[in-house]
């Protein structure tokens, strides 16, 4: 993320959200109470453009990055309509944070990210995170890749019940494919994932390169897709080394022999930070 200038402008970020929002209402909707069309829907459900964020921090930095994102920014991106996913620190690179920011639809994306970018907490706190960042553009722009492999949206942490912190691991397998997937790709696919079903294991989501032009280009994506994005939640180590490690390597070799994929896959172990929505959850023990 750069730093920018921010133009002037008479409506205010969160007062265009507003109007944005009553805009789009019918007039009947208009008339009913604000609880009542607020119990009408579900913020958090039908995430549909997913931005994968993969940034490298300066050295010796990442846990004070942890703590001023996770301070300052997951319930402004709420409040704004979008959400943070889940965020991580990337084992084995001691500079790698990644994290998920999902919208409801590529039209959201801008409006929120607009709103964000050029609102008053980024202006406050930008230069303190960019001077924490060495590289922020390695990016991928995502959907699901179909109706039924959104990614998982769990509760926020609960600082009471979960106060020993959060558990688990996540994983992202990242396949760069030939081609963009079809139905008959996608359902071979989703055949080849189906090894992971095993205990200890949970799907978090299947996501694919949205096909769509970048829409705010004050924040780069990569344009070398296609690539598809396994998310996993891992109960816990033994998870990882006995049932998950070697499945996904076979994933990638099958893959790979039927000569569907540009180059080798990644896998990515990701730990949770203290507020990270995706991780193992406590209900599923």
């Amino acid at each position: 993320m750069k730093a920018w200038s921010y133009p002037v402008v008479r409506l205010g970020p969160i007062s265009f959200c507003l109007l944005h929002a009553a805009v789009g209402l019918t007039p009947a909707e208009q008339r009913q109470p604000a609880n009542q069309i607020m119990k009408d829907t579900n913020p958090l459900s039908s995430f549909q453009v997913i931005e994968f964020r993969r940034y490298t921090i300066k050295e010796g930095e990442r846990e004070n990055f942890i703590r001023y994102f996770e301070t300052y920014f997951p319930e402004a991106f709420e409040q704004l309509g979008a959400l943070a996913l889940g965020q991580f620190r990337e084992r084995g690179n001691a500079s790698g944070f990644v994290w998920l920011r999902g919208f409801h639809t590529r039209f959201d994306r801008p409006i929120v990210n607009g709103a964000f970018y050029f609102g008053p907490l980024w202006r406050e706190h930008s230069l303190k995170m960019n001077s924490l960042m060495k590289e922020s553009d390695n990016v991928l722009l995502l959907r699901p890749l179909a109706p039924d492999t959104e990614v998982t949206v769990l509760p926020a942490v609960d600082p009471v019940t979960e106060k020993n912190g959060v558990m688990g691991i996540a994983v992202a397998q990242i396949l760069s494919l030939k081609n963009q997937p079809d139905e008959i790709l996608s359902a071979k696919l989703r055949r080849t994932f189906s090894s992971y079903r095993v205990p200890g294991v949970r799907e978090a989501g299947i996501l694919v390169t949205l096909d769509a032009p970048n829409n705010f280009p004050q924040l780069p994506v990569r344009n070398d897709g296609p690539f598809l994005v396994w998310l996993g939640i891992l109960r816990d180590e033994e998870s990882l080394k006995e049932s998950f490690t070697a499945a996904a390597q076979r994933v990638g070799q099958t893959l790979a022999s039927e000569k569907l994929l540009r180059d080798t896959p990644e896998l990515l172990v990701l730990e949770p930070t203290p507020r990270s929505r995706l991780r193992w959850f406590p209900a599923w023990q």
